[in-house]
Parts: structure tokens; C-alpha cells; sequence
């Protein structure tokens, strides 16, 4: 008797429900919204937490372990989480390399793909990509059967299906259930729930279930229903479809001061007067050796298959070619990036065009250092939508172990690293240049690296949040809102000997800080330049605006009362002055750079964490 807890209270979803499922056949559980359709067969995928769940679910007779029943099953939902830009076959290939064991040759894998697009119906769309709101693909009905056809690759013994005919027409529907025919044929167990089936669907499905706020009120044969129902007391009409006839009847009695208690206990007596006798196997690993015996587990041998098809060095090199693959025919999303930062580094060329050596000159070098930092963190923002999507497919191919965390984690930070080198060297041939940042040639390689590290700890920072981000809707305001943090505690609007005691802390969390300390330090850490000299000292003065010559005179007068002599070509300020007016004396440029990329490695490490912990594809 299964049941879900939640919230310090104990509410019975699913009671007393017992059923047979068969191998060769399709078992459908009927039933209005609400009746417990998607919560049975979560309960038998093993996709509801222990501690939420009471029951037994035997297979063969025997109460199956979590890990065996991962490996001779599928799950698949309701939606179709596929990667756009890839067509059917490539697809499904990527499906095999996970999938599959390792033991099979690239040539088996692929026979085995293309037997499952003819067994799926999808000969005549194998060339043609999935697609999505803004590239045309294939329909509806294709992309469910594909979404089916990943899941299945490893001809699992049992198939577990949520609702695959939803938002489906009726043709599409009744081809999707012609696919799963022929799947149940083939060996396997198909346990599918579904709202309402047309007659003709209804003539394809081998066993029902129909459900009631979560208790049983028929199973058995389709082919019984009139019986049933008549029995019952409201026998059905000729030319009624049978299954729209029963939920309508159902409704009906919900809505009663009995409800369905009457049904309910009907259908106790009915079966037991029309059970049926089920033969069982010696054990359940001697079912599963015979089921592999026949082709299932696409496995060349009776062993089980290993926990993970593919070593930890494939799965990263198979992941990394299906993301290449899929963002190569998607060229505009990094187009777009690259020409954002180009835009952003031209305007900002011509903006701070050759500053000079001025006490201005340093004031607006400081503003554009500060603006360049938050740059590089705000362009990784828009990546967010791609790894929200990539996230949910990592959720379904994980859930039967395609392949490990760690693989994803470290695949996905490979593949973005050859976009991050390339919007680094564009804005920083833009920028350094143009505007006369100093250093030389060894400056502009360190002002590259330090663009390239602040690119690298902001992908990361947002790839991390889109491990634990929910929806895209939440997204974009909270990553905004860090960022925002980060750069007010950075250093450039309040130096951090000005930043209350109380808030110290968050100047040393905040990103942004480490870059843009690293670009102070590679344009002002030079004993031998100088940034202001002779009546340069008058500039931010009241004094600024009275001639020259009265300036060179106030000269000669401090040095009478100072008694040093102090001339036009008198430097008042270098680089070291300027680093230590503001407070950046605790770091080297080198630790800054240093630091700025750890913030990269150690948000890929909550990345992958957020995983572990908040990926368990279980309802509590």
C-alpha cells in the first residue's frame, strides 16, 4: 500500500492496488487527474523515496533490489528532453554509446539503432533534426517516439511509460502505441499510464488498471469491461467507446455522497472470482538470464550489465562530441555572444580612447576597469537558458546511470572553454591597444589571462546556479542580483579599508574583486611611472581652472614653506601610491589571477554537487 508523506502529514495516495504485467504485453493505467496514474507508476520505476513509500513490488515473486531494477528498466516522460540540433539517428547513437555496454563494437550499436528506428516507425525522419521553437524538426508524434527510442536503446525487459500520448493527436497517439506493440512484442514489459485512450488504442493495450483517488476499481482484459460494468449494474452501450464510458461513470460516482466505495468493493469480488493463475520462473535472475537469453539488455552474455556502460575517459569524450555537435549547428548563440562583446569592447575602446597619464586619466582607467570586470561575469548570463534545458535531459539519462556526475561536470567545462578563449582574445586586441593600458606585450598576455579567468569563474558561477535554479523565469534576477553584490563589494565604489567590519566578509566572497584588483596591479604596479606631476596635483582642486603660471608659482611657494624643492616635473603619485590609495596591498597580481580561476574550479565542484544532491529523480 504505497504512500506519500509530506509536510509533517500522512496522505494515502495510492491504496490496496494489485495488478499482473506480463512480458509481450501492454498494461495501461486508466484514470481521471488526480487518480494516481503518474504516482503507480513513479512507485513501480522506484522513482518515489523510501521514506515516502510503503508496499512491496515483486518481480517474479521476489521484492527486486533499486539497482537491479535500474538495470533491466526504462522510465520515460512525459516530455521530450532532447538535444534540438541532432537528428534521430545521431540521437539515438549517443543513446547506444551510453547506453549500450562497452563490450559491443561501434557496428553492432549502430545495427541496433537502426533496428529500433524501423521498430519506432522513424525510417523516413532519420536524417532529419529533432528541433525546437526556432528550427524546424520533426513532429510531435517523432519526437515522442525518439524520446521512447532513447530510453529503450538497451532493450530493457520492462518499459515504464508516464502518459506518452499526451498533447498527442489521435493518429500520433495511436502510432505511439503501435510502436509500443511492437516493443511488448519483442519481450518486453510495458507498464504505461494514460488519460483517456481512442477505441482504436484501446484495441491494442493487453491489460487495464483504472484508478480512482489512488484505489483500483477494475482490472483485467479490456476485452472484460462490458462484462464488468454490466455486472455492475450499468451495462455499457454498443457503440460506446468502452474506456469513455467507464471514467464517465467513475466521475459520476465521485461526485456521489459514496463515491466509489461501491466500485471498489465490486471489483474486489470480481477478482476473486476471475483470478488468474500466474506461473512463475524458479527466480527472478534466472527470468532475467532467459529475457537476456532472447536479445534484452542488448548484453552478450547472462551476466548483468555493469553499473555504467562506458569507462569514466569515454563517457567525458562522448559527451563532449554530442555538446560540440549540437552547438556547431547552432552557430548564432556563440555569434551572438561574440558580437555582444565585440560591440561592448569597441564601445569601450572608443569610450576611453589613449587615456593619459592624468590624475582624470586614472579616475576614468579605474571606472573602466571596474566596468570591464562586470562585463566578462553579466556575458556569461546568457548561457543560463542552454544549461537549464541540458540539465533536465542530464536528470532523465543519469536516472539509469548513462553515465557518472563527474563525466557531465568536467565535459561541460571542456566544451566551453574554446568559446571563453576566443571572446578573451577579442575583447582584450579591442581594448588594450585602443585605450593605452601599459605593460607592453607582457602586459596584454596577463590582461588576457585575467579576461580569460574572470570569463571562466563566470561560466562556472552561472553553470553552478543552474544547478539549483529551478526555472529560467527565477534565473536571470538571482544571478543578476549576485553579480550586482559582487561588484559593489568588489573594491571600486567603496575601498575595502572604507567597507564596514561587519561586511569585510562578502569584500573577499565577492568574484569580481580578484580581476579587477589583478588589472590595478598589471596598469599601476610601476615604481618608475608617474601619474601626476608638477600642477597635476591642482587638477581635482578648486585650483584647477586659474592659469598655469599662477600654478607654478603655488609650486615654488610649497617648496619655501617645505623647504623641498618641488618644480613642474615634481611626481607626486605613481603606481604604488595609487594601488595603496585603493587598499590593494594584501595580493599580488599573480595571487589575484590565481584566485579568480579557483573561484572557476571550485563553482564547477558545487556544480557538481548541486548535482549529486539535487538531481535524484525521486518524488518525496
Amino acid at each position: 500500500m504505497p504512500l506519500l508523506t509530506g509536510g509533517g502529514r500522512t496522505k494515502t495516495l495510492l491504496n490496496g492496488i494489485s495488478g499482473v504485467a506480463r512480458d509481450g504485453e501492454i498494461l495501461a493505467v486508466l484514470g481521471a487527474s488526480g487518480s494516481g496514474k503518474s504516482t503507480l507508476i513513479d512507485a513501480l520505476a522506484n522513482r518515489i523515496s523510501k521514506g515516502s513509500l510503503k508496499g512491496n513490488i515483486t518481480l517474479n515473486g521476489e521484492v527486486v533490489e533499486s539497482r537491479v531494477l535500474k538495470s533491466i528498466s526504462a522510465y520515460v516522460m512525459q516530455h521530450d528532453l532532447l538535444f534540438p540540433m541532432l537528428t534521430v539517428e545521431e540521437t539515438l547513437m549517443f543513446a547506444a554509446e551510453f547506453r549500450v555496454p562497452r563490450t559491443m563494437s561501434k557496428s553492432k550499436k549502430r545495427t541496433r539503432v537502426q533496428a529500433l528506428i524501423d521498430q519506432l516507425g522513424l525510417r523516413n525522419a532519420t536524417e532529419t533534426v529533432i528541433g525546437d521553437e526556432s528550427h524546424r524538426g520533426v513532429s510531435g508524434g517523432e519526437r515522442r517516439r525518439v524520446s521512447i527510442g532513447v530510453d529503450i536503446i538497451h532493450d530493457p525487459i520492462i518499459l515504464f511509460l508516464d502518459e506518452p500520448t499526451s498533447g498527442l493527436d489521435s493518429t500520433s497517439a495511436f502510432m505511439i502505441v503501435k510502436a509500443l506493440q511492437r516493443i511488448a512484442q519483442s519481450g518486453s514489459i510495458v507498464i504505461m499510464s494514460i488519460h483517456q485512450p481512442s477505441y482504436r488504442i484501446l484495441g491494442l493495450l493487453d491489460r487495464l488498471i483504472i484508478l480512482s483517488n489512488g484505489q483500483t476499481v477494475y482490472t483485467g482484459l479490456p476485452t472484460n469491461l462490458s462484462l464488468y460494468f454490466s455486472e455492475f449494474g450499468y451495462p455499457i452501450p454498443e457503440k460506446e467507446n468502452k474506456t469513455e464510458f467507464a471514467l464517465d461513470l467513475i466521475w459520476e460516482l465521485e461526485g456521489s455522497p459514496e463515491g466509489t466505495k461501491s466500485l471498489i468493493e465490486f471489483n474486489k469480488k470480481w477478482q476473486s472470482k476471475n483470478s488468474e493463475l500466474v506461473r512463475l520462473c524458479s527466480s527472478l535472475k534466472e527470468a532475467i538470464s532467459v529475457s537476456i537469453s532472447k536479445g534484452k539488455l542488448v548484453s552478450t552474455s547472462t551476466a548483468m550489465v555493469p553499473r555504467f556502460a562506458n569507462s569514466f575517459w569515454k563517457e567525458i569524450l562522448v559527451l563532449s562530441n554530442r555538446s560540440i555537435l549540437n552547438s556547431r549547428r547552432m552557430p548564432e548563440l556563440f555569434v551572438t555572444r561574440l558580437v555582444a562583446v565585440l560591440v561592448t569592447g569597441f564601445i569601450l575602446a572608443t569610450m576611453f580612447w589613449q587615456l593619459d597619464n592624468s590624475p582624470k586619466g586614472i579616475q576614468e582607467r579605474l571606472g573602466f576597469f571596474a566596468f570591464t570586470m562586470s562585463t566578462t561575469f553579466y556575458a556569461c548570463t546568457d548561457t543560463l537558458p542552454v544549461l537549464l534545458h541540458e540539465r533536465y535531459i542530464f536528470m532523465r539519462e543519469t536516472a539509469y546511470n548513462s553515465y557518472q556526475r563527474s563525466s557531465y561536470v568536467i565535459s561541460n567545462a571542456l566544451v566551453v572553454l574554446p568559446g571563453l578563449i576566443i571572446l578573451s582574445f577579442a575583447f582584450t586586441t579591442i581594448t588594450f591597444w585602443a585605450i593605452g593600458l601599459n605593460g607592453g606585450f607582457s602586459g596584454f598576455l596577463y590582461y588576457l589571462l585575467i579576461i580569460f579567468a574572470s570569463f571562466w569563474s563566470g561560466s562556472s558561477l552561472v553553470t553552478f546556479l543552474s544547478g539549483i535554479i529551478p526555472h529560467l523565469m527565477l534565473g536571470y534576477p538571482i544571478v543578476v542580483a549576485i553579480l550586482a553584490c559582487f561588484l559593489l563589494f568588489s573594491g571600486f565604489f567603496i575601498n575595502r579599508d572604507r567597507i564596514p567590519a561587519y561586511w569585510i566578509w562578502f569584500h573577499y566572497l565577492s568574484v569580481i574583486k580578484y580581476p579587477y584588483e589583478a588589472v590595478l596591479h598589471n596598469e599601476f604596479d610601476n615604481s618608475t611611472e608617474c601619474f601626476m606631476r608638477g600642477i597635476q596635483l591642482f587638477d581635482d582642486t578648486p585650483l584647477v581652472t586659474i592659469p598655469n603660471a599662477m600654478k607654478v608659482r603655488l609650486l615654488q611657494s610649497f617648496s619655501d614653506v617645505l623647504g623641498t624643492k618641488i618644480t613642474s616635473s615634481t611626481c607626486f603619485s605613481r603606481g604604488v601610491d595609487i594601488l595603496r590609495n585603493q587598499g590593494i596591498t594584501d595580493l599580488s597580481k599573480w595571487d589575484c589571477l590565481f584566485i579568480t580561476l579557483a573561484w572557476g574550479f571550485f563553482f564547477r565542484i558545487l556544480f557538481y554537487f548541486s548535482l549529486l544532491f539535487g538531481s535524484k529523480n525521486k518524488r518525496t
